[in-house]
């Protein structure tokens, strides 16, 4: 599916940019940007926004409601590794979408997060 280095936004600010995506009582928990693209983790759904082009007027919107999610897997950074990798496997998908995440952004919480959203149903 493809693979993405993040670090953390702030959640109110992905909500109020990403609003006209959302739909009524979803809620944007956790939210992470690469250079040019965004993940959303909402109470929902994983959303990945892939900007593409030259200006990145162009973009893609990946959507993947959590009940989809068959597994995840995290990979904590070691000594010299500056990201921790995530990899979650997706209803009909082939391959596993690929995350590196900042060390900054806690992958403990976001794996605590996700538990949450696709066990704890």
């Amino acid at each position: 599916m493809g693979l993405f280095s993040a670090g953390d936004i702030d959640v109110a600010g992905a909500q109020a940019e990403f609003q006209a995506w959302l739909i009524d009582g979803e809620r944007v928990l956790a939210a992470f940007r690469t250079v040019r693209d965004t993940a959303l983790l909402t109470n929902l759904r994983f959303v990945f926004v892939d900007v593409q082009g030259l200006t990145g007027s162009k973009k893609e919107f990946l959507s993947i409601p959590w009940r989809s999610v068959t597994r995840f897997s995290f990979e904590t950074a070691g000594t010299f590794d500056l990201d921790a990798d995530m990899k979650m496997w997706v209803s009909g998908a082939a391959t596993p979408l690929e995350v590196k995440i900042s060390r900054k952004s806690d992958p403990q919480r976001i794996h605590k997060l996700m538990t949450q959203l696709i066990v704890g149903r």
